[in-house]
């Protein structure tokens, strides 16, 4: 039975799973290369952004440490998770060039071990590389034999950023696949004791969970643009309302209602590079990836479409307000995210942008755009704009007074005020729907006849 548990990388999955097991009861090592990740460890304050992780480091005082030492962390742990980056390849695959150097560091402390070391890769890699360089770089580091002396497991996470801590404690289900019984039984055993319900642990081998991993991504992103391809449909069609649709859709039993909204495009460090990896795969492999290469093109068409929906409404160059650049709500990460791709699309039409999201670090994701106006708060965004995008639905948009977005946009003193045209991409603020005092949109639902947000000259 494993007590003691060492987790290399404390990124924004790392740092959230090593305060976990550690919550749970387990000895943790934590282990990174960044000296200001250790030493916030070390004082019990959160490296990276994630809802509930200061609380959760405070709860585990005592039974975390933190060290850039992975070797000594090895030798002093019973089971070693790895849950460093394995960035996307040029060709749409996964880069082990972090991975590989882990597992040689791995290996060095195992090669003076004489007790059975577990070793879990939580990185999504490519169908192969677990049973192929991972397992071989253990080996040639170790001297020692994969399935006897050491065992190997690939378990990736389905997990969320914004709910990681949930999303580990309460899984849909565990992914196993094991280089030996062993291996798969003290992994199920770390498991069991740290999850807080009863997921069903599939067991196979390395290839079958490497796929599985993958195939999983792609399902939801296919179903989150069929939802998406809906909505379109629905703003077409008189009467049409694509929540309603979604709705006894997922009713089905065979369908189901998760990420059926009908919305925007996907974005976040997952699902659009797990997406084109399989579909990398399975033209490497000489099989069919048009579901997937269709599902990639879709959601890029998405913010190309909502562009134009803006302009569309949009005659002169009034600021247009992009209210969320993080790809969901409660996390900093704007990797791929719709709001960041629009205010890009849109500021390389040369209209002027004002953006406000309140967790990303804006001034570093638009540097390299000083057209782009970033607002204090989303009143100061909706206050400059005579569009405004509501791109990702934080709750604080969505609680925001109605006197927020219903007073008049001016651009200045000498101009008239105009009524300002609000386009929802969530259909999150329903308060809205009939006002006299905005031009409300709410995607998935047809769109009211085109108001031209114009500034004219005034008198007053």
């Amino acid at each position: 039975m494993v007590s003691t548990i060492s987790v290399i990388g404390l990124g924004k999955l790392g740092s959230p799973i090593a305060a976990c097991f550690a919550a749970r009861g387990f000895q943790v090592i934590a282990v990174d290369i960044d000296a200001q990740k250790v030493d916030a460890i070390g004082r019990g304050v959160p490296p990276v952004h994630e809802p509930g992780l200061a609380e959760l480091l405070q709860e585990s005082k005592g039974r975390l440490l933190a060290t850039q030492d992975t070797e000594a962390a090895v030798r002093d742990s019973e089971a070693t998770f790895i849950v460093v980056s394995t960035p996307s390849e040029a060709d749409g695959g996964f880069s082990l060039r972090y991975a590989i150097p882990t597992c040689e560091a791995i290996g060095r402390a195992l090669r003076n071990k004489d007790s059975y070391h577990l070793v879990v890769l939580t990185s999504t890699v490519m169908p192969g590389s677990t049973g192929g360089e991972i397992k071989s770089a253990l080996k040639r580091a170790s001297g020692k034999r994969c399935g006897q002396d050491f065992g190997l497991c690939y378990s990736p996470e389905f997990i969320a950023l914004g709910t990681v801590i949930r999303d580990f404690y309460y899984p849909d289900f565990l992914l196993i696949g094991e280089s030996d019984p062993r291996a798969g039984d003290l992994l199920s055993d770390v498991y069991a004791r740290t999850c807080k319900n009863s997921p069903t642990i599939a067991r196979m081998n390395f290839i079958n969970a490497e796929i599985t991993k993958l195939a999983v991504n792609t399902y939801i992103t296919t179903k989150i643009s069929y939802a998406n391809m809906l909505a379109r449909l629905c703003e077409k069609l008189p009467e049409a309302d694509v929540s309603v649709v979604t709705y006894a859709l997922g009713l089905d039993s065979r369908i189901g209602s998760k990420y059926l909204k009908g919305a925007v495009s996907y974005g976040g460090p997952c699902f659009p590079r797990d997406n084109r990896a399989f579909a990398a795969l399975a033209a490497r492999s000489g099989a069919f990836s048009d579901l997937a290469e269709a599902t990639d093109r879709f959601n890029r068409a998405q913010i190309a479409a909502l562009a134009g929906l803006v302009k569309s409404h949009q005659s002169g160059s009034l600021p247009v307000g992009i209210l969320g650049l993080t790809y969901k709500p409660d996390t900093d990460v704007i990797e791929e995210s719709f709001g960041l791709l629009l205010a890009l699309e849109l500021a390389s039409a040369n209209l002027p942008i004002v953006v406000f999201d309140p967790s990303a670090d804006l001034p570093r994701a638009f540097a390299a755009h000083k057209s782009v106006r970033i607002a204090t708060s989303a009143e100061d965004c909706i206050a400059q704009s005579g569009i405004v995008v509501l791109a990702t639905p934080w709750q604080q948009f969505c609680d925001l007074a109605s006197s927020a977005w219903m007073q008049p946009f001016r651009s200045g003193p000498s101009f008239h005020a105009t009524r300002r045209v609000v386009i929802d991409c969530w259909r999150a603020l329903p308060h809205l729907e009939g006002s006299q005092n905005v031009h409300y949109i709410r995607l998935g639902a047809p769109a009211p006849a085109p108001h031209f947000a114009t500034a004219t000259i005034s008198a007053d």
